[in-house]
């Protein structure tokens, strides 16, 4: 067998066990031997660069040289469909159909409304040449390479009967565990946390990086065939078709013969929804004939023979367990919810933030209560209400600790706000262990292999117990430990060693100083520029940096001063971490976006969020979180949320899209 013989058989027996795997749920071979495939493949491809194939299998991780999208204009646009949020609604589409079909007889498809980003792919000869995401529906933006990475889209077809040329439309998706995991992993590198998984897979389709979207094992379904000649007038037989041809087509899609059938769907699906691997906000309903989906036509909006009906926000009512108080990097106590596990939004909630001492008084909370939890695609459960009529009559309000559950020191109520805390910050473990693990996290000190569970280990042997501790770590030290090899090992004393170039804004914000987020730790370095400054300033001094008001100044000049601290940041300097700002950070700044307040909203092209944050403040301007009367405009990208839109509106914001801003920039 020749080369080209061989990689071509291994390119089709890859594709074909990648369809098994991501496609069917049914792998043929192990992990393993799809490896040793793969390897083989890849081998020989660069043996023998002749034979490079764009849609090859090794290529699916993706390259890293993607700078930006570029605007492709559909060739049929991507209308949205009008929405229902009862079954009322529905039957009166239902009746508007038969009366538009003069009472033809037709069949409904009936499909689950997946919560994803929607996406147009186009194949020529049974190959992938281009995936368009909905944009504004008349263009969107060439992700190509970033859909090459999801494994279940195929970039060959199976062999089948498939047009020369033809378009297939569907949502880009994030499965509930991989979201869940992606939010932790955020959560713990103290980075925002996705909403929900639509947003989550918008995020990550329009990332710069095609191998950080490979990390993140988006998934997908399809839903539409469109194409001059199909294989059939039948939406559903055509689905059919391309499943055939290795698309990933929802088992849950079925032909529905009358408006019961279409009734009996809908109170089906409101209860089993809960049960998918994906998120769903509805369900949608279309007529199944494509003759028929012809003659009734459009509106200006959205297509008649297809309607969309919304699912209502899952809750649930579940029993109160116990309420338990955690003590945190900073101090905080936290009472936490424990409920009897009830499952939601696709994963089983078994904990709720109560988040302070006023919310459980507000919600006059008691031992034994029925609590109302509702996730409705947001990131946290939340707790919504009591339902009092189950109350034991005889049961005890929930009280806050005035004792730290950790240490036991008394608590103190901070000033002005609802939060208690333990003033035991040197002492008590949580907060100890929480400093370590905020030090070596990605936005911090990238300090790989120590998370929560090595820095309580390291603390509980006693070879962490300050930050600074960190520097007197060796491989021999950490391999004698539980849970600790050779390897582990290595790459922690890799990731310490690479923490001295970490640079000094980072440095700052690692130090967990009270009330200094990352915003405020950036703008602190690039102001005095060294911890020998910093730590020689007065609270005066301090308050005159801008953001930094007299509590924040406060925080800081009593940090500086206490023996502990200033001890670490000594040891710290002659471990060789950096303590002041680096020269090209020393450069003039601009003041292009002097005085200016700005609200960044949505995914962009041209840069991620962190570079337009750092554009900013670099030209004078300062990032907010949040609209408000103060805000000057809102760099506005793809996906905006509506509620952010609708705030600008309200008060008059100005909204610029990406590139309003940067021909701003440029202009000045």
């Amino acid at each position: 067998m020749g080369f080209a013989e061989e990689i071509k058989q291994l390119r089709d027996e890859i594709n074909r066990h990648n369809h098994n795997y991501y496609v069917l749920n049914s792998p043929e071979i192990s992990d393993k031997e799809f490896d040793m495939l793969l390897k083989r493949l890849e081998k020989l491809e660069e043996q023998h660069p002749e034979f490079y194939d764009s849609l090859s299998p090794t290529q699916r991780v993706g390259s890293d040289l993607t700078k930006g999208f570029e605007h492709v204009v559909h060739e049929r646009p991507m209308m949205s469909l009008s929405n229902t949020y009862s079954i009322e609604e529905v039957d009166e589409w239902f009746e508007r159909v038969r009366k538009s079909l003069d009472s033809e007889k037709f069949d409904i498809c009936g499909e689950l409304k997946f919560d994803g980003t929607s996406i147009s792919l186009k194949y020529v000869q049974g190959r992938l040449v281009r995936a368009v995401t909905r944009g504004d529906g008349t263009q969107g933006d060439d992700v190509t390479a970033n859909i090459k990475t999801i494994r279940s889209i195929p970039m060959i077809l199976q062999p089948g009967d498939w047009p020369h040329e033809f378009e297939i439309r569907g949502e880009i998706l994030m499965p509930w565990e991989v979201f869940e995991k992606l939010n932790e992993e955020r959560a713990f590198n103290e980075e925002p946390l996705f909403a929900n998984p639509r947003n989550a897979a918008s995020g990550t389709l329009k990332l710069q990086d095609p191998k950080e979207v490979a990390r993140r094992h988006l998934d997908a379904r399809f839903y539409y065939l469109l194409a001059d000649t199909l294989p059939s007038d039948s939406h559903y037989e055509n689905m059919q078709k391309a499943k055939s041809w290795g698309f990933k087509i929802s088992n849950e899609m079925k032909l529905l013969k009358s408006l019961a059938d279409v009734n009996e769907f809908i109170n089906y699906w409101d209860r089993e929804r809960k049960n998918l691997p994906v998120a769903t906000d509805g369900l949608v309903f279309k007529v199944n004939s494509l003759r028929q989906q012809l003659n009734l036509g459009f509106t200006a909006k959205s297509p008649r023979w297809a309607v969309a009906f919304k699912f209502n926000p899952e809750n649930a009512c579940t029993p109160l367990r116990f309420v338990s108080f955690e003590t945190g990097r900073m101090g905080i106590v936290t009472p936490v919810a424990n409920l009897e596990p009830v499952q939601l939004s696709g994963t089983i909630v078994k904990r709720a933030s109560l988040h302070n001492d006023d919310i459980i008084k507000e919600l006059d909370i008691h031992d034994g209560d029925w609590l109302y939890v509702e996730k409705g695609g947001e990131i946290i459960p939340k707790i919504t209400g009591v339902d009092t009529s189950r109350r034991n009559p005889e049961s005890s309000p929930i009280r806050f600790v005035r004792n730290c559950p950790e240490c036991g020191t008394p608590l103190e109520r901070i000033f002005g706000e609802a939060a208690w805390c333990c003033p035991n910050h040197y002492g008590c473990r949580p907060q100890i262990t929480g400093k370590i693990e905020h030090y070596c996290a990605r936005r911090m000190m990238n300090i790989d292999g120590i998370g929560e569970e090595t820095a309580e280990l390291l603390y509980a042997c006693g070879m962490v117990v300050r930050i600074a501790d960190l520097y007197d770590l060796t491989e021999e030290k950490l391999s004698g430990l539980e849970r600790i090899g050779e390897k582990t090992a290595r790459r922690i004393i890799k990731g310490i060693e690479d923490s001295k170039k970490i640079p000094f804004e980072r440095v700052v914000y690692a130090l967990s100083i009270p009330n200094v987020g990352e915003t405020t730790a950036k703008r602190l370095a690039n102001t005095v520029q060294s911890m020998d400054r910093l730590r020689k300033m007065t609270v005066e001094e301090l308050t005159a940096v801008q953001d930094v008001g007299s509590v924040i100044a406060k925080s800081i000049y009593d940090f500086l001063r206490e023996p502990i601290n200033i001890d670490n940041i000594e040891r710290l300097t002659a471990a060789g971490v950096q303590m002041k700002l680096s020269k090209d950070k020393m450069l003039p700044r601009g003041d292009k976006l002097d005085g200016k307040t700005i609200v960044i909203s949505g995914t962009f092209s041209h840069h991620s969020r962190d570079e337009y944050k750092e554009i900013i403040e670099r030209e004078g301007g300062k990032n907010s979180g949040s609209i408000s009367k103060k805000t000057d405009f809102v760099l506005a990208g793809e996906n905006m949320g509506p509620a952010k839109r609708e705030k600008c509106e309200a008060l008059g914001i100005p909204m610029l899209s990406e590139s309003d801003f940067l021909t701003l920039l440029n202009a000045n």
